[in-house]
């Protein structure tokens, strides 16, 4: 379904996320992730005025991670920045990624070594959308995603109880994954 037709209203800023996702050749995976801010209008700044239409932000992650989502591997780099000489030196505290698993309290880690003034708040707000963009360039691919479609699957799918849809105790478990599906508790 749709958002509703909005109000009238004018483009005042434009902020893009993206997460491309790359099988190496090695059986590693690359997640090059970038953020992008976008002025319509010129923006004072105390570096200078910024004209519209030129990023006030353009920034990019890389983290190398292997099959079980542990990153081996991370890299920032700082393309466009309100405070040049000053923001894209903190490029290389983004190594401290190295060892943490996506998919294992991976937030929470990344806030205890990279929030403040221990990181970019940018480039570690980016980092948050890794675990979840991951999964997605996993699925079939690593991980199995028909599962519940065959009922010997040892396995219980990865996905299920992540997300409202796919509780156990739900009716999309109950039709699409029956073998681990729950009767939900009654109160």
């Amino acid at each position: 379904m749709p958002l509703s037709p909005p109000v009238s209203r004018s483009l005042r800023h434009t902020r893009a996320i993206t997460v491309e996702a790359y099988a190496r050749d090695d059986g590693l995976w690359d997640l090059d992730a970038s953020i992008r801010d976008v002025k319509t209008q010129d923006i004072p700044l105390a570096s200078g005025t910024r004209p519209g239409g030129t990023p006030v932000h353009d920034l990019k992650l890389r983290v190398t991670i292997d099959r079980k989502l542990t990153i081996v591997d991370a890299e920032a780099a700082s393309d466009s920045v309100p405070y040049p000489g000053f923001c894209e030196t903190i490029g290389p505290a983004y190594k401290k990624l190295v060892g943490l698993s996506l998919m294992n309290h991976f937030r929470l880690h990344l806030k205890d070594r990279l929030s403040g003034v221990l990181g970019c708040t940018h480039l570690t707000e980016l980092a948050q959308v890794l675990p979840t963009a991951a999964l997605q360039a996993y699925a079939d691919d690593v991980f199995d995603t028909r599962g519940g479609a065959e009922d010997n699957s040892a396995e219980r799918p990865f996905e299920l109880d992540r997300c409202h849809a796919l509780r156990s105790d739900g009716p999309a478990v109950a039709t699409y994954y029956p073998r681990w599906s729950i009767k939900a508790v009654s109160g």
